[in-house]
């Protein structure tokens, strides 16, 4: 990622994205399909820019939705499988799914139970076009640090604990009974020896019924492109799962399809003192990276080091009037000017897809960085998509 110049890209901010390094990670990801017999999906929450669609579509098997839009996106803009999971749908969202997903994914039985109806009847429709439905479910086994993150955290709103499912809690239905796969997601930004532990959890809750079942869904949150993820044991553990209760599996990564494929490219718009000097750039912590302010992190920047690390010490701060609107602090080798470009790294997963039009601020562009070495603006947002989305 250091490669891209940022005296080359056409407008600022931009995020550019090199598609080359992109391809590395869906090379990966593809060696993992292969290997382990499962598919893979890339997971649109966390990347959809769908301009390199035409690429992931090469390695990845489909995608996965978390609303209608997402799935509309994918279905008119990748192909491949497409499935869905929210934690609730509204009777327009199943209008919307039915006809283009081919797995979809509650949250709950009792949302099971009242669509149930709305997809045998599609599916009888149309059966060479089948909708096939499975349950989220919650093993209870904590892997995230951060509670923001942790979907198995006490209390929460994501998937059915198997308590939910004791059989006289079921009205005398059968438990599962018109599903045909499980899902869980337990993940964040973790090894394959967190998802090897979840399993355990997993099949000693649930196991009896994974014989059952015709699929199984691990989610999302494996870091499989990372340097040092345990493809062998990702492989192993997947090959398990198929040999002993006859299943199909998928795994949905997001992060591991965009990580350290991109950067934003930013410019000092302004530098002022206040206990030390705050470069202001034509960029944004919360309107345009909100995970450097939810994680909380601090991205790195080309050319710059920790502070006191090197010569100049500067605070970057965003262009919002957002009074924690910072990105960090930074050292630099030579004092900042108005007009620098600054080049923050691994800037393609959830900023896209997470951004905002707070106090009016543009969007930043979106870049692709070819393999031939040339930069492509694919899109630059003007003043209509602000007032488009407000009515």
């Amino acid at each position: 990622m250091h490669s891209i110049d940022p005296a080359l890209v056409p407008d600022s901010p931009s995020w550019v994205i090199d598609m080359t390094a992109l391809e590395n990670n869906l090379r990966i990801l593809a060696d993992v399909q292969e290997r382990a017999g499962c598919k893979i999906l890339i997971a649109l929450k966390g990347f959809a820019t769908w301009s390199t669609f035409p690429l992931v579509r090469k390695y990845l098997s489909g995608a996965t939705a978390s609303a209608p839009h997402e799935a509309r996106l994918a279905h008119e803009k990748l192909g491949g499988e497409l499935h869905a999971y929210a934690p609730a749908y509204s009777d327009s969202d199943i209008s919307e799914l039915l006809p283009i997903c081919d797995h979809l994914v509650f949250n709950s039985l009792t949302q099971w139970q009242r669509f149930r109806s709305r997809v045998e009847a599609r599916n009888k429709a149309h059966p060479d076009r089948r909708v096939s439905c499975g349950l989220r479910i919650n093993p209870e086994h904590r892997e995230v640090a951060v509670a923001l993150y942790d979907p198995c955290a006490p209390g929460s709103r994501l998937g059915v604990t198997r308590e939910a499912l004791r059989p006289e809690l079921m009205a005398g239905l059968e438990v599962l009974e018109g599903l045909e796969g499980l899902h869980f997601h337990t993940l964040c930004e973790l090894d394959s020896d967190a998802l090897e532990r979840t399993v355990a959890a997993v099949e000693e809750k649930f196991g009896d019924l994974l014989p059952k079942l015709k699929w199984l869904n691990l989610g999302g949150g494996h870091h499989i492109t990372r340097p040092g993820y345990d493809t062998d044991r990702l492989v192993r553990i997947v090959k398990r799962l198929k040999e002993r209760y006859g299943v199909a599996v998928y795994l949905e990564p997001g992060e591991a399809v965009a990580i350290r494929t991109g950067v934003l490219v930013a410019t000092v718009l302004d530098i002022v003192e206040n206990n030390g000097p705050i470069a202001i750039l034509d960029t944004s912590a919360t309107a345009h990276m909100p995970d450097v302010l939810e994680m909380p992190y601090r991205p790195e920047v080309v050319g710059a080091g920790n502070p006191g690390e090197k010569a100049y010490n500067y605070r970057l701060g965003g262009l919002t009037c957002l009074a924690g609107d910072m990105i960090g602090e930074y050292s630099f080798d030579h004092p900042l000017v108005v007009g620098e470009r600054i080049v923050l790294l691994d800037m393609s997963h959830y900023t896209m897809v997470k951004t905002s039009n707070f106090n009016g601020v543009r969007l930043p562009s979106i870049v692709l960085r070819h393999q031939d070495g040339h930069y492509e603006l694919v899109k630059k947002f003007g003043y209509e998509v602000y007032r488009d989305r407000l009515g």
